[in-house]
C-alpha cells in the first residue's frame, strides 16, 4: 500500500479519535461549568486545519533553506503575537516579547548548530526552530501573565519600596526573580521527567523515522537543553524589561 493510501485508511479512525476526545473535553468542561469551555475543542478544530495546511506545504519546501526561514518567521511571528495578546497588546509589549523570544531563538540555535551537535540542515532548522519557538512562546506568557499578576497582588510592598525612595526596578526586583523561575518550571518539570513520566514527541517521532533509539535520544536532549537554554534567555529578557512599575497595573482579561 503506497504511503498515500496509508494516510487514507487511517483518515476515519483519525477523525473519530479526535471527534471523541473532543467531546469529552467539552463534556467536562460544560458539566463544571467552567467559562470558555468550547475554545479547547475550537483550539483542536483550528489546529488541525493549520497541521493540514503546513504539511501540504513543508512537502515542497522542506530543502530549502530559504523557504524554512520563511516559515520560521512566520511561527515566530504568531507566535510572538500570540503571547503579546496574553499580556496585554501594547507596543512596548510586542517589542519587549519579541526582543526576548527573539533573543532565545536565535542564541540557542547558533550554540546548537555552530557546535555541530544537529547537523545544519534545513530540515533539521525546521523541526528544532519550530519546537523552540512553541517553547518560549508559552514561557514569555507565563513570565508576562505571572509578573503582572505578583505586581498587581504585593503593589502595597512595591508602593512601600517607592516610598522609601528605591528605584522601580529594585520595587519589584524580588517579584521578577520569582517570576522567572515560576515560568520556567513546567519546562524544568518536563526535563526532569523525561523518560520517566513522558517520551517526548520529538523522541518518539525520530524512532517512528527509523532513527535509532540511542541517536533519538541523543537528538532529544539537545531539544531538552535547547527548550531550557531559549527559555530562560526569554524570560530573563522579557521580566528584566516588564518588571519596573511605577503605577498600579490593571487586572489582565
Amino acid at each position: 500500500m503506497t504511503a498515500l493510501g496509508e494516510a487514507s485508511s487511517a483518515l476515519v479512525p483519525t477523525a473519530g479519535a479526535v471527534v471523541l476526545l473532543m467531546a469529552v473535553t467539552v463534556g467536562v468542561l460544560a458539566w463544571s461549568r467552567s467559562p470558555h469551555h468550547w475554545a479547547p475543542a475550537l483550539a483542536v478544530l483550528r489546529g488541525a486545519v493549520q497541521l493540514g495546511l503546513i504539511s501540504l506545504i513543508l512537502g515542497g519546501v522542506i530543502t530549502s533553506a530559504l523557504w524554512v526561514a520563511c516559515a520560521l518567521l512566520v511561527m515566530f511571528t504568531v507566535a510572538a503575537a500570540t503571547a503579546t495578546r496574553r499580556i496585554g497588546s501594547t507596543r512596548r509589549h510586542v517589542l519587549l516579547i519579541t526582543l526576548g523570544m527573539g533573543s532565545g531563538v536565535v542564541v540557542t540555535l547558533a550554540v546548537v548548530f555552530l557546535t555541530g551537535a544537529i547537523e545544519a540542515e534545513p530540515r533539521y532548522l525546521l523541526a528544532l526552530g519550530g519546537i523552540v519557538i512553541g517553547n518560549t512562546m508559552s514561557i514569555a506568557t507565563l513570565a508576562g501573565r505571572r509578573l503582572h499578576e505578583a505586581t498587581l497582588e504585593r503593589w502595597d510592598e512595591v508602593e512601600g519600596w517607592l516610598a522609601l525612595g528605591a528605584t522601580r526596578r529594585r520595587a519589584t526586583l524580588d517579584m521578577a526573580r520569582t517570576t522567572v523561575h515560576s515560568a520556567l518550571i513546567p519546562s524544568t518539570d518536563q526535563t526532569r521527567t523525561t523518560g520517566l513520566v513522558t517520551l517526548p514527541g520529538a523522541f518518539v517521532g525520530a524512532i517512528f523515522g527509523g532513527i535509532s533509539p540511542l541517536e533519538a535520544g541523543r537528538f532529544q536532549i539537545v531539544v531538552l537543553a535547547s527548550i531550557m537554554a531559549a527559555g530562560a534567555v526569554t524570560a530573563v529578557v522579557l521580566v528584566r524589561g516588564l518588571a519596573p512599575a511605577g503605577v498600579r497595573p490593571d487586572p489582565l482579561p
